[in-house]
């Protein structure tokens, strides 16, 4: 699979940067807030453009010589995208001019040696246009005025620009890269495996709670397969979440469960399992994905003894039953103790997600099952299994057909998934069994 050529946007806080690249993509993913500061990690979308694909990183706004610690980060951040990018799209506010801040960054860009376009953005009139030649000052190249939230102005001819020597790509084949999103409450360790797993300080780690704001994918190389990895904002309680900003961000770590293949769900060793990681994992096993449950920092669990896992599986199991069928698995970002076995797990979960059983074997284990314990009667009737079938993947999901739905109860229906697990495995994904009454169509 050919690379697509990265193009990068970088500029100081509240240009526009996020507002330009939902132009770009069509959709609102990146979070937009009137905030400066608001995109503090560099994050990934695919652009099409007159059949021409790239790839664009959207980074934190740069302030050069900033102390603080998340502002100095954005500036790594940023720093690093540009020396990952083909080229770069230096953004500046047309509506403000020119701030010293944009020169501190044009000497930075500079020294990239990447080709860099100037784009003058919130140019939403004819007036705000002729401003523009201001900007030759920052000795960048020739300014474009562009509208991001209106896609008007030269934003076309900035694109033409950009892409006039990409190749327009052949069709891409199936992709079978295993996504997993990293998912759990905030300060569980997330964005820490995240960067230990990449070897690399690929995404902003810091102890305030919620740092992570948007969901990042990352691309990974584990014995010669591709996996991409989705670092997710924390999931907190919704009577915890303030509206606007870390709404969406929630809403992202929501979405992205529901993108993946595989959820690894980040359980702090040290705090234990809380409300909040069990409405995590009904929020996944509901969205049918793969899951595996990660308990980190064991490294600063004291007095471990042998059977202290045993104990800690124990209490996982009695506190949520429901998730009997995942792997579960003690890691630390730390010392990087176990942290392949994400790759390895995530690689056995995806095959059992997307195993097939044919239906000549699948009513052979039923029928059996249904000998063996036969359903109760109620009002003096008794639940008939005439034919089951497998309908589809990612989850397994399976219909019977029986004389009367409503004679199939909750308690017969786990019974019949605990006999398909025995037979099949299924591990570490969920099963779903749909019931079609005899004359349904």
């Amino acid at each position: 699979m050919k690379r697509k050529p990265i193009v990068a946007i970088v500029g100081r806080p509240n240009v526009g940067k996020s507002t330009f690249v939902n132009r770009l993509i069509g959709t609102r993913q990146s979070i937009v807030d009137d905030l400066p500061g608001v995109t503090r990690d560099r994050i990934y979308f695919d652009v099409e453009w007159q059949n021409k694909q790239f790839t664009v990183i959207d980074t934190g706004g740069i302030i050069p010589g900033d102390e603080d610690d998340i502002m100095v980060s954005i500036f790594d951040q940023a720093k690093l995208a540009t020396e990952e990018a083909d080229k770069i799209i230096f953004l500046v506010d047309g509506k403000e001019g020119i701030n010293p801040i944009d020169y501190d960054i044009a000497n930075v860009l500079r020294q990239s040696k990447k080709p860099i376009y100037l784009a003058v953005n919130k140019c939403d009139n004819p007036g705000s246009l002729m401003m523009t030649s201001d900007f030759y000052s920052l000795a960048i190249g020739d300014p474009i005025g562009i509208s991001a939230l209106h896609g008007s102005g030269g934003v076309g001819d900035l694109l033409e620009l950009i892409t006039e020597d990409f190749e327009i790509l052949e069709e891409e084949q199936e992709d079978n890269r295993i996504k997993i999103a990293i998912v759990g409450r905030p300060n569980a360790g997330k964005s820490s495996i995240v960067n230990a797993l990449l070897n690399t300080d690929r995404v902003i780690v810091s102890d305030v709670s919620g740092t992570t704001r948007d969901s990042i994918d990352s691309y990974i190389n584990y014995k010669d397969k591709e996996f991409i990895i989705v670092d997710t904002a924390g999931i907190r309680k919704k009577s915890k979440v303030d509206y606007g900003v870390e709404k969406f961000a929630v809403d992202r770590a929501i979405r992205s469960i529901r993108d993946c293949d595989v959820a690894v769900l980040v359980i702090d060793a040290k705090e234990g399992i809380s409300d909040q990681d069990k409405k995590i994992s009904s929020i996944i096993t509901e969205s049918g994905k793969g899951l595996i449950v990660a308990i980190n920092k064991w490294d600063l669990v004291e007095d471990k003894k042998s059977n202290t896992i045993n104990k800690f599986e124990k209490e996982l199991s009695n506190d949520i039953p429901f998730l009997s069928f995942a792997p579960k698995i003690f890691i630390s970002a730390v010392t990087k103790q176990r942290l392949n076995q994400i790759f390895e797990k995530a690689t056995e979960v995806y095959e059992q997600c997307i195993k097939r059983i044919s239906t000549g074997l699948l009513n052979k284990i039923i029928n059996e099952a249904y000998a063996l314990n036969p359903p109760t009667s109620f009002k003096g009737k008794r639940l008939k299994i005439y034919y089951v079938t497998q309908a589809k993947i990612q989850p397994p999901t399976f219909v019977l057909f029986v004389n009367n739905e409503e004679l199939l109860k909750d308690s017969y229906k786990r019974y019949l998934e605990n006999k398909l697990r025995e037979a099949f495995g299924f591990f570490g994904t969920p099963i779903k069994i749909s019931v079609r009454q005899r004359g349904d169509k």
